[in-house]
């Protein structure tokens, strides 16, 4: 499988986490996605994002003002639902 790469330089939070969080909807379990990012807060709200939706960073990498992050689309947890009964 090829990795999707996706080029967030010069946006500014919260868009880096929306437009991750919306590509990772769309990748099939196990296929990675390549964030590359300049925006200083994303070093927290894409890890904390990636935890949420149950995938894994892959890696995190900094050169100068670019941050890349490597995500792998993980197999959606079993069992999470929790069922709501109405008395």
């Amino acid at each position: 499988m090829n990795d999707i790469t996706l080029d967030l330089a010069g946006l500014k939070c919260p868009l880096p986490v929306l437009k991750t969080r919306k590509a990772l909807t769309t990748l099939a379990v196990g296929e990675r996605l390549v964030v590359r990012c300049s925006d200083p807060m994303s070093m927290v709200d894409i890890p904390v994002m990636v935890q949420q939706t149950g995938d894994r960073l892959e890696s995190t990498t900094r050169s100068d003002e670019i941050i890349i992050f490597v995500i792998e689309k993980m197999k959606p947890a079993t069992g999470q639902a929790a069922s709501v009964r109405m008395e």
